[in-house]
């Protein structure tokens, strides 16, 4: 699997055997980057795509490794860079803890959060630093069920301080919805994927270049599943 440090309890025992023996033992970076030297970053876009529903199946079935890999190993290799493989969109909302629901850990994942997951020029720029800077190969939007905004969105109803300034960017997806929120959260889902592609010619060339890829996905609040869209 992608960046497992699968060998790390043995690594740990021979640190510990180096330290026994009074020999100085490597160090937790020169560890993990030798381990990287042989485990590389996804190549295509659709390696990264399906890591993430790799993950996200590893979350549903109840057997999360990110937990199992070294904290210390991670932080010491990510501490002056960042090389995650995809990004994704996704509501603030808490009961979509984005790193949990696709089982990554430290530097795996960029994250852009933001209510009701909408494209605007500041989560698009956000996107963009992770497509052309750091190289991510996948951006997902990530809709949810039962998602507060569109559900917001549909009652149209008055409401406190600037949270209405997100209904204009929800507000496309909810036609044909006929009221019904599921579906209304799956269609701005995709309209949010669209806009992407649309919108952003630095992510569209790249996409173009069949070197990302941005797709729309659904995560069910409930059974813990993320679907494709």
């Amino acid at each position: 699997m992608f960046w497992r440090a699968g060998n790390g309890r043995r690594e740990f025992l021979k640190l510990a055997a180096f330290s026994l023996a009074g020999v100085a033992a490597p160090s937790a970076r020169g560890l993990y980057q030798a381990q990287r030297d042989v485990i590389q970053r996804p190549d295509t876009p659709e390696h990264a795509i399906d890591l993430l529903v790799q993950g996200n199946q590893r979350y549903v079935a109840q057997k999360l490794i990110s937990f199992q890999e070294d904290l210390d190993i991670l932080k010491a290799d990510t501490e002056e860079h960042q090389e995650p493989f995809a990004a994704v969109l996704s509501c603030a909302d808490s009961r979509v803890p984005v790193e949990l629901v696709f089982d990554q850990s430290i530097g795996h994942v960029f994250v852009v959060r933001v209510a009701g997951n909408i494209a605007t020029p500041d989560t698009i720029a956000s996107l963009e630093y992770g497509a052309a800077v750091l190289g991510v190969k996948a951006i997902l939007a990530l809709g949810h069920t039962n998602c507060g905004a569109v559900k917001a969105t549909l009652a149209g109803k008055a409401v406190p301080g600037q949270i209405s300034t997100l209904y204009q960017y929800i507000h496309p997806a909810i036609a044909g919805a006929n009221g019904d929120l599921t579906t209304a959260c799956r269609q701005n889902a995709n309209l949010q994927a669209s806009v992407l592609r649309e919108t952003s010619p630095v992510l569209a060339d790249l996409v173009k270049q069949k070197k990302l890829a941005i797709r729309a996905a659904m995560y069910d609040v409930g059974s813990g599943k993320v679907t494709m869209l």
